[in-house]
């Protein structure tokens, strides 16, 4: 669905979503890290300085065990570290946290960490029982008269809570954003297809139109589209007018032709000379062309019409009851089939003409029986709906040569019938300009069977 107007707003909503969503969920979880960082940090800033500032030194420099007031410090091995340690001495003494038992602390000074402006080192590094530690050291130097020593103070938190709040986040804010994904598109496709409605409307008014159900494209549409309404109502207007002035034209010209040829044939007939005959003889030729052409340009024009529709029945009915009251002396049996909702996407006039034709030929070769088939054919994908019309009669048929040749204007088979042999290329034509088929074959019962066509409303 490439070319759809309606597939291209939600790919491009879809594409805009996949660019924006991550980038949105990227900047919130740098952010919420950030601020977990931050607090984290915080926190070990906090706690060394209550280290610091619970150790002061007695006299002869020497430090106590402080109490830092948080238990975690007291539990082995629970992720809270704190550690003391001498410095500038042969022998280091150190003094850590009961929570880190017999381990001690490996130190960002010892990882050759440079302090920053606040003489404070943080590292990263793997503490007891495989955790993965923070650790924040400061040195701090006291004296006492000539006395001075130096001591190192470190805390070390462990990082997994903090990662775990991260990855939580993260977690929940990918589900989140997928779930507000999901929502939004949903909404997107709705939206389009409240949105491109008025577009779907107008091709099942349109559709109404080519059915003869409308004449106009009628109702309120949405301001953006009344342009392209207008313009189709002017565009079928257009196309009204253009097959009125044709129809006018053709029957103004067969006035003109007709009239001057009828003075020519009846004053040829009145003189008995070979001359005379042969002037009227060619002069019925004339008529026959001018007949043929002008019912072809009637048939052009009329099947240009949009939103013609004649209901089949009660025309071959009316033509069957016609034929039998004309062809009563031979006391044919006529049997009709057809469908009582069946329409004809066309003209009335064109289906009279055609079912006119076929059945009149049939009456006059028939023996006893005509038969008149009309059945919708089945749906064949996105082609235009057809119905088919069968025509046949047992007669002396015609062999294949002649089925063949008999649509072709003016050909008759037997000059004692009436008619001017122009009856089967006009059903020819028709079926023709409406896209249909017109084939003739051999009936079951011998004689001609005609089958024709249509296309159906």
């Amino acid at each position: 669905m490439p070319n759809s107007l309606a597939f291209r707003l939600f790919v491009s909503f879809a594409v805009w979503s996949l660019l924006v969503l991550p980038v949105t969920a990227l900047v919130l979880v740098s952010g919420y890290r950030g601020q977990i960082e931050d607090g984290f940090n915080e926190d070990l800033n906090v706690y060394l300085t209550y280290l610091i500032g619970s150790t002061y030194p007695d006299k002869g420099v020497e430090l106590k065990a402080p109490n830092l007031g948080e238990a975690r410090f007291l539990l082995p091995l629970s992720g809270y570290y704190w550690q003391i340690k001498t410095l500038e001495t042969p022998q280091p003494t150190i003094i850590q946290s009961e929570s880190l038992v017999s381990e001690t602390l490996k130190l960002p000074s010892e990882l050759g960490v440079s302090p920053d402006l606040q003489l404070i080192r943080v590292a990263e590094i793997d503490g007891p029982d495989e955790q993965k530690l923070r650790v924040m050291e400061r040195e701090v130097s006291y004296s006492d008269g000539d006395q001075q020593q130096s001591f190192s103070y470190a805390v070390a938190l462990d990082k997994s809570g903090a990662e775990e709040a991260i990855y939580d986040f993260t977690a929940t804010l990918i589900l989140n954003l997928m779930i507000l994904a999901a929502g939004l598109m949903l909404a997107t496709f709705f939206q389009v297809r409240y949105g491109l409605w008025p577009l779907r409307d107008i091709g099942t008014r349109l559709s109404a139109i080519r059915s003869g159900e409308a004449e106009r494209l009628e109702g309120v549409l949405p301001q953006e589209i009344l342009p392209l309404q207008n313009e189709l109502n002017a565009l079928i207007q257009s196309n009204v007018h253009i097959v009125d002035r044709a129809r006018t034209h053709v029957g103004n010209l067969a006035h003109a032709l007709k009239t001057p040829l009828s003075v020519i044939i009846n004053e040829a007939q009145a003189s008995d000379s070979p001359f005379a005959e042969k002037v009227a003889e060619q002069a019925d030729v004339m008529r026959q062309q001018i007949d043929h052409h002008l019912n072809r340009a009637r048939i052009a024009a009329r099947s240009g019409v949009i939103g013609s529709v004649a209901p089949v029945k009660p025309i071959v009915t009316a033509l069957a009851g016609a034929l039998e009251r004309i062809y009563r002396d031979r006391k044919l049996e006529v049997a009709i089939e057809c469908p009582v909702d069946l329409k004809f996407k066309g003209e009335k006039q064109d289906l009279e003409d055609i079912v006119g034709n076929l059945m009149d030929n049939a009456f006059k070769w028939a023996q006893s029986s005509v038969t008149l088939t009309v059945a919708q054919s089945p749906a064949s994908g996105s082609e235009a709906r057809l119905f088919t019309v069968v025509v046949s009669d047992d007669g002396p048929g015609l062999t294949e040569e002649q089925r063949a040749n008999v649509i072709k204007r003016g050909r008759r088979y037997d000059e004692t019938r009436p008619g001017s042999g122009l009856g089967l290329s006009i059903v020819a034509d028709l079926a023709h300009l409406y896209q249909g088929k017109f084939v003739l074959e051999k009936a079951a019962a011998g004689g001609l069977k005609a089958i024709i066509s249509l296309p159906s409303a």
